[in-house]
């Protein structure tokens, strides 16, 4: 009898979605074999790992200009009057809050 060239073992556990996201990613690739399957995956598999600290920068900036524009919003119903210096505030904020998802999607197409 020939001796088995893979001798070691190797067990995980998955809740039913996960069973379930394997299934159909097994039968989208047309094979049966769950060994066969889940040993090119693991060998062969691609894992991505983002660095989602720009899009952290891009929620901050987001959160500022958001309330930036919910004061000024509040001044001007207060007041009745609206300044151009808060307007150009604003325009600041929100080009630069446009320039940095720019950057973020530009980035996020290279992957």
């Amino acid at each position: 009898m020939a001796k088995r060239v893979r001798n070691i073992q190797l067990h995980f556990m998955v809740t039913e979605q996960e069973r379930s996201f394997i299934s159909e990613k097994m039968e989208q690739l047309g094979t049966k074999n769950l060994g066969a399957y889940l040993r090119k995956m693991a060998v062969d598999g691609y894992v991505i790992q983002l660095d989602l600290s720009d899009i952290r920068e891009l929620v901050t900036l987001l959160r500022r200009t958001s309330n930036s524009l919910n004061q000024l919003t509040k001044r001007v119903h207060e007041t009745g009057n609206i300044y151009s210096d808060d307007i150009e505030e604003l325009r600041k904020s929100y080009d630069k809050l446009w320039e940095t998802a720019d950057e973020i999607l530009c980035r996020l197409s290279t992957i």
